[in-house]
């Protein structure tokens, strides 16, 4: 058993008579941005990416007010009691509270309009920025776990969490999803490196994304604690919705890019 007394501030220091704080969870946005801009700026080197130095700044600009954007947005509207009674909290974006989903609809709006002023592909960008998204993910759920939210079911297992406020042993769901995004971010960096690569259709790697995630969320979130309708958590619906929609566009798009997936296998 583990006992959840993890302090989610970095540091703390005193500015010109403000008190301010460093927060993990402030760090996993900020890690998610510069990590987008090295990415982007590794595969411009490489020649496959036609954008200036200034563009993927710019780019990434876009992305990370679309993931704040979306993230929140969607959970004023899942909790809008939560944040009516003290609509500051709406800017708090430290203090947690955001959404996966909504940050996922976010920052696909945000790449839709930029790559349409730019008038780029958006589904080839999609694709490479599915690895640095999906690891910036990863570290925001380990920022969730030191910040001691979403917190799992009850359990007896000797890895379970006692968190600050509950009093029974739970599951560390947060880790559970971490190590989860770290494992597709593995497979999605195996896809961006493999020697067939350029024959994948612009899309694959992004819908791979989308698939895994989502059905990891699916089996995932029965670890974790939360309000069920019809069996299954609000983010197990939104996310079984990630699974068949990837599932179509497979289907209908992709089955020869599972086919040359096999052969690098083989």
């Amino acid at each position: 058993m583990f006992i959840h007394n993890l302090d989610p501030v970095l540091v703390a220091f005193n500015l010109f008579g403000l008190n301010l704080e460093v927060r993990y969870y402030s760090l996993a946005y900020l890690l998610g941005f510069f990590l987008s801009v090295w990415w982007l700026m590794y595969w411009r080197k490489r020649g496959e990416l036609n954008l200036t130095k200034e563009e993927v700044w710019d780019f990434a600009f876009y992305l990370i007010v679309g993931v704040i954007v979306g993230s929140r947005l969607m959970m004023v509207f899942w909790q809008p009691m939560t944040y009516l009674s003290d609509p500051l909290e709406i800017f708090r974006f430290w203090n947690g509270g955001m959404s996966f989903h909504g940050g996922l609809i976010g920052i696909i709006s945000a790449g839709l309009i930029y790559c349409k002023i730019k008038k780029i592909k958006f589904l080839s960008m999609a694709d490479l920025m599915s690895v640095p998204t999906l690891f910036a993910l990863a570290m925001g759920r380990i920022a969730n776990f030191i910040n001691g939210e979403l917190v799992g079911r009850i359990t007896n297992l000797p890895w379970c969490v006692e968190f600050q406020g509950y009093f029974d042993c739970r599951h560390p769901s947060t880790l559970y999803a971490a190590t989860k995004r770290f494992i597709i971010t593995g497979w999605l960096m195996f896809l961006s490196f493999s020697e067939l690569r350029k024959k994948f259709k612009p899309g694959f790697l992004f819908w791979n994304f989308v698939f895994w995630d989502g059905l990891g969320r699916v089996i995932l979130d029965f670890f974790r604690w939360d309000i069920l309708y019809l069996g299954l958590s609000k983010g197990q619906w939104l996310s079984a919705i990630m699974v068949v929609v990837s599932l179509y566009f497979f289907w209908k798009y992709y089955q020869e890019d599972w086919k040359v997936l096999l052969m690098i296998k083989n």
